[in-house]
Order: structure tokens, then sequence, then C-alpha cells
């Protein structure tokens, strides 16, 4: 069983990061848009930790992912709390809505997912059209420094009561030429019922800051408005520089 087949589970492992990234949603939706009440899309739902954080705090929300296990666990904590919000099955490459949003936001690393710069340019395309114009696309990925080393591993750990999750990540292959990284995640679950080990692999791109400055130039539907890192500091923008890792793009829909 791979670790996205437990979304209950990975987004467990997230979770002290959901009100961080709720208060950051509102804040730039009441910059740029003059609301903190937005109708959002999310890209890449998950479990649902984020689309029943935003439910509770009395937003629109549509949400989809690609794995019908995370869309099905979403509407199940959804209804257990007697929230509404709209949520399918998608991909997040040409998915397609019957209504328009003002804001939009993926933001834990799924856009690396899309392996090759046609993709990637696809999904900006598909986000621009399910955006009013003016609206906002929230984009969160890592970005690769010219000097960060080709093997890393990183891990967390978090616990609360009798339940404890810790996910490890560490990069299998690596290669600038292709940007291509194979990553292992792999999540150990303590409960009280006794312990679950996953473990998945997947292919992600590797982005540098100028590489992501060209996907832009190629995407003429989005301006960046402003950069952040996962600190979700919406009063301190950053330089899109390599001295960045952590990123968050805040870009506009043009027209």
């Amino acid at each position: 069983m791979e670790c996205y087949d437990r979304p209950d589970l990975w987004d467990f492992a997230f979770s002290d990061e959901t009100d961080f990234e709720a208060d950051f949603i509102q804040q730039m939706a009441s910059r740029w848009l003059n609301t903190n009440r937005p109708a959002v899309l999310e890209i890449g739902c998950g479990g649902g930790r984020q689309t029943v954080n935003l439910a509770m705090r009395g937003l629109p929300v549509t949400a989809f992912d690609l794995n019908p296990t995370c869309v099905r666990e979403t509407q199940r904590r959804l209804k257990r709390r007697r929230l509404a919000a709209n949520v399918f099955s998608a991909n997040m490459l040409d998915f397609q809505t019957s209504e328009t949003f003002d804001l939009a936001h993926c933001l834990v690393n799924t856009f690396r997912h899309l392996t090759d710069e046609r993709s990637a340019q696809c999904h900006l395309q598909a986000v621009a059209r399910a955006l009013r114009p003016g609206g906002l696309y929230l984009l969160g990925f890592h970005l690769l420094p010219p000097d960060a080393a080709e093997e890393d591993c990183e891990r967390w750990t978090l616990r609360r009561g009798k339940k404890s999750v810790t996910v490890t990540v560490r990069v299998l292959q690596f290669c600038r030429r292709t940007r291509l990284e194979t990553v292992r995640f792999s999540l150990k679950a303590t409960l009280p019922s006794g312990v679950i080990r996953l473990r998945s692999d997947h292919q992600l791109r590797i982005y540098r800051a100028d590489q992501f400055r060209s996907l832009l130039r190629a995407v003429p539907e989005f301006e960046l408005l402003s950069v952040h890192d996962f600190c979700y500091d919406a009063d301190n923008p950053l330089p899109l520089d390599d001295q960045l890792g952590d990123a968050v793009f805040v870009l506009r829909r043009r027209g």
C-alpha cells in the first residue's frame, strides 16, 4: 500500500501546517482580492485536511484529487462535520470545472509530479481557465539551489495523544540534465491498534529559480505578484533567487 492510499495518516503528518496555510490563503485574498472569503479551488486535496479547514471557516470550496481514495476520505470528513464542498476526482494536468473561482491553491509540492515542461504549461493554463480575471493561484513547491547536494533525506514526527506518524523523504536518484529525481516517501504510524508502515516512490521534476521564471514566460495568462516561503509570512515577500528553497508563488490571472 502506498502512502497516498492512507490519506488520513498522510494528512495527519502535515496537520500542523493547516492553519498557517489557511491564514495565508485568506491574507492573500484580502490583499489582492479585497475579500477574506474567496471562492476557492483546491488542487490535489489529499485527505481533505485543508478542504475541511476552509469549509469550517465559511469559505466556498471546490476540491479535487487524482486518487479516488483521497476523494472518498475528503467527502467522509466533510459529511462527518456536516460541511458542504464540491469534491471530485480529476487530473491536475487537464482538469475542467463548470464554474470559475477567485483563488486556487496547490501548496505542498504536488506540482512537481508534472515531470515535463509541456505538462507544467498545460496545468497552469487549466488553472487560468478555472480562475476569474484577476484571480489568484497560490503555488508552493521546493526549488533546488544550484549548489544543493544530490543526496538528501528529511524526517519528521508528529505526535498527538496515543497517535504518532513519522515521515521520511529520501532522494534515491537525481539528474540535473533531465531535471528529474526519484523520491521515496516512507510513513510509519504508531496507533493504539498497532503499527502501520507505508512506502511509495515518485518521480518529481526539479526546478531552479530561473527555470520557474522561464516556465512563467511561456504561460502569459499569469503574472507573478510575490514570492514567499513555507513560513507563510504574508507581510515579508522574498526575492526569487538561488537562495530560496521552499517557495510559495502568488500568481494572478491577467485580464
